[in-house]
């Protein structure tokens, strides 16, 4: 098999459910045949069934050991959090999860400061996603969020709804938050060539029909618990991996990612913007929709500010004007 880079890839979190379809996946698509696998918990039965199934010329470690993990790592993905169980929101995960957040952006800085790129996807990924890039030192392109899950949740729906395969539903984009605040942009979206904006609003596609289709879009991973009992684990691993791909020189990432933000209007803050990910990292610009949806964007923007602030309150990032001191590239 060839392989698009020889450089090692770390997978933080790859004893449990994400982490080890991440691991398939990666092997699956050929991206590396240098391949770590890390958990606090064991990974080396994961990695025993990646060697059985025999993909061959690659070298798959498993270790516990943060040290080992992290040297020479180049590019990481971390599903390296506490799951989001029944009842609960992206935000109860909040204080645990950044502080887990917080290790790993120093971990990143102690053992492997030139890693080219790391995709955090555990949740609430905005706020972990922001801790870890201020706690490594990196620069906002090389740090990216899993936030593409909603723009697929809102393709599938509405391929679903109109009977036609999802690569016929184009343009669509959830922006903002990785939570159900998040912005739904619609006028952009093309259904089998015809604007979706001309179908919303017609027998075929009742207005309110579209406005229940979005709210069950932002509570996607609420109706994956609901019908198999557990948070979603096969799709946020296959996508982390194509953002990972699109780094190392694969196809470019069709959908959003989280990056973070430094504009006039959207400051200090990591939320899914119109990206391209590729070898020089995530570059973006700011979505532009209707009226409707801009004003969506900006209370998406104004829900994250909150959970962000929460995270100086509990001392877990210092004040925004001490930021620059942490990490200078900010």
């Amino acid at each position: 098999m060839a392989f698009l880079t020889n450089e090692k890839l770390t997978i933080v979190g790859a004893a449990g459910m994400i982490g080890s379809n991440m691991v398939q996946t990666a092997l699956t698509m050929g991206l590396t045949n240098n391949i770590c696998l890390y958990d606090v918990f064991s990974p080396e039965g994961v990695a025993e069934e990646m060697r059985q199934s025999g993909f061959g010329d690659v070298k798959i470690t498993a270790t516990t050991d943060v040290k080992e993990a992290f040297t020479n790592a180049k590019y990481i993905i971390s599903s390296g959090g506490a799951p989001r169980k029944a009842g609960m929101t992206r935000e109860d995960l909040l204080k645990g999860n950044c502080e887990i957040a917080e290790g790993l952006g120093k971990n990143i800085k102690q053992y492997c400061p030139d890693v080219k790129h790391v995709v955090i996807i555990f949740n609430p990924a905005d706020l972990t996603g922001l801790v870890t890039l201020l706690y490594s030192g990196l620069k906002p392109s090389q740090v990216t969020t899993l936030a593409a899950l909603d723009s697929t949740r809102l393709q599938s729906a509405l391929a679903k709804k109109f009977n036609v395969m999802q690569s016929e539903v184009k343009g669509c984009a959830t922006y903002g938050g990785h939570g159900e605040q998040m912005a739904v942009f619609g006028s952009h979206t093309t259904i089998d060539g015809k604007p979706l904006t001309d179908l919303i609003g017609t027998p075929a596609f009742p207005t309110e029909e579209w406005e229940q289709m979005k709210t069950d879009v932002t509570k996607g991973g609420a109706k994956i618990i609901e019908l198999r009992g557990r948070s979603s684990f096969q799709s946020p691993a296959y996508l982390s991996v194509e953002m990972i791909r699109s780094v190392m020189g694969g196809e470019p990432f069709k959908y959003p990612v989280g990056t973070y933000v430094k504009t006039d209007k959207y400051d200090h803050i990591m939320m899914a913007m119109d990206t391209t990910l590729d070898t020089t990292g995530a570059h973006f610009k700011v979505p532009q929709g209707t009226t409707e949806e801009n004003a969506k964007l900006d209370a998406s923007y104004e829900h994250l500010c909150k959970m962000r602030d929460e995270l100086v309150t509990l001392n877990i990032v210092p004040a925004i004007s001490e930021w620059s001191k942490l990490n200078p590239n900010l």
